[in-house]
């Protein structure tokens, strides 16, 4: 592992009146600098959805986009599992900023293919999208270990559920801002490159402006993270709350090799049910949230009401991601799958009714926005799950094994790469009789979790 990586030492442990003080401080500004990193991660993250009505007029088909979108969602699998390992032996408050850094370089060189090749060479156009989308995906997937890392060593288990609900609630916030940033960034910014091409604005807006705003939050980021406690001198956080999870051995501060965590992670049966449940909840939320700007603009609504469409879609999963958190934590007392399973039989009846009403915008708008609302809490959820049943030094790859489910088979083959095809063959209606199985299927899945989560009702 690189020396710029390793984990920092730790400082001899202070304790009393100052130490809690400091404690608490730092708590609040990790918190604060992993939120704000990774809603980073969404500016850069899926832009080329936004992109898709645009290329249209370049003589793109779905089809094929559809493959070059799947590379983020295959890139993104892979590494949030591989580079999990590394995160888990790595100092987070460099891990994650050069991980945005990377991925917001590449975003801006997405500009390369429309420019400098064009529609006249279209398969080599393609295949430096794919490519440089693949880079994207990637680079991405360096943002979510770093974060679990950090709330495994600075928050406990009985409120980590609350705590997480909140942060992440950091993905919509930077997806929100997606669509805005396309559609203002190219009005503000597209006149300056390309004078009265208008047709080439969004090429600033969608892959240029993100990528410099995400490399000034990459700075903050530094500026606020902290690794560990221990590095900080203060004590575990176990210790600190007296709060110790089943997990929790004095083994767990330790830096484990990468044999020791994938073998910790990969012999978990319970990780592989919600690793499975993952890949479908993945399914509907990026096969409606990917697809939603194409559906809309072939239906008539300009790009500027795609574009808030898509920002209603992420800023409705704020609320719905922390009442989800809540009331897994004080109403069913710990459990995962109770709560999920009723999220995702809600989802189900949402997208019904986005199906039988394509032709009305106001209906689809408010589809959308239920769909976010309680898409995101079993998403966060889901991780929750897989920080508590590893202990903390093996809980990036735990999440990045239900990510690699999520995005690889979820997003990749079924939410961009079946559902592109169906919809160019079959037409949308078959892609909401996928969508709605998937939740079907998320449900069996989650239900495999539900004898193992009754010890928390006792406890």
């Amino acid at each position: 592992m690189s020396n710029f990586l390793t984990p920092p030492a730790y400082k001899p442990e202070h304790t009393g009146p100052e130490a809690d003080k400091l404690y608490k401080r730092l708590r609040w500004q990790v918190f604060l600098g992993i939120f704000i990193g990774y809603a980073g991660f969404y500016i850069v993250r899926k832009n080329f959805s936004m992109a898709i009505p645009m290329l249209a007029p370049f003589g793109f088909e779905k089809g094929e986009l559809g493959i070059v979108l799947s590379m983020n969602a295959i890139a993104y699998g892979f590494s949030k599992f591989i580079m999990a390992s590394v995160s888990d032996r790595s100092n987070a408050r460099r891990f994650l900023p050069l991980g945005l850094v990377l991925a917001a370089l590449s975003m801006m060189f997405m500009i390369v293919p429309v420019q400098c090749i064009g529609p006249d060479h279209k398969n080599w156009a393609i295949a430096l999208m794919a490519v440089l989308n693949f880079l994207v995906g990637w680079f991405n997937g360096m943002g979510w270990p770093p974060c679990g890392r950090v709330m495994t060593h600075w928050f406990s288990l009985k409120e980590r559920g609350t705590w997480m609900s909140v942060w992440n609630c950091a993905h919509n916030v930077g997806g929100a801002l997606v669509g805005p940033m396309s559609v203002y960034g190219a009005v503000w910014f597209g006149s300056w490159f390309y004078g009265a091409d208008q047709q080439r604005y969004f090429l600033i807006g969608t892959y240029l402006f993100p990528a410099c705003v995400a490399i000034l939050i990459a700075i903050i980021a530094y500026c606020l993270i902290r690794d560990t406690p221990q590095s900080c001198g203060l004590p575990a956080i176990e210790k600190w709350r007296g709060d110790y999870s089943d997990t929790y051995s004095e083994k767990a501060e330790q830096v484990l090799s990468s044999k020791e965590i994938f073998h910790t992670v990969l012999t978990n049966r319970f990780l592989w049910y919600i690793a499975f449940a993952n890949a479908f909840v993945y399914m509907v939320r990026y096969g409606c949230l990917d697809w939603a700007p194409t559906i809309l603009t072939e239906k008539g609504i300009d790009i500027k009401n795609a574009g808030w469409a898509y920002f209603a879609y992420e800023m409705a999963a704020i609320p719905g991601t922390i009442i989800c958190g809540w009331l897994s934590d004080h109403v069913f007392h710990g459990r995962r799958a109770l709560p999920m399973i009723i999220f995702m039989s809600l989802v189900a009846v949402a997208i019904f009714i986005y199906w039988q009403n394509l032709d009305n915008l106001h209906v689809v708008i408010g589809c959308l926005i239920s769909i976010g609302f309680l898409i995101y809490g079993p998403v966060m959820l889901i991780g929750v799950q897989a920080l508590d049943l590893v202990p903390k030094n093996a809980a990036g790859t735990a999440a990045g094994l239900t990510g690699f489910m999520g995005y690889v088979l979820g997003t990749a083959l079924l939410a961009n790469v079946v559902i592109g095809f169906v919809a160019e063959t079959a037409g949308w209606g078959w892609t909401f009789i996928l969508l709605i199985g998937a939740c079907l299927m998320s449900i069996v899945f989650m239900a495999m979790t539900y004898k193992r989560e009754q010890y928390l009702v006792k406890k």
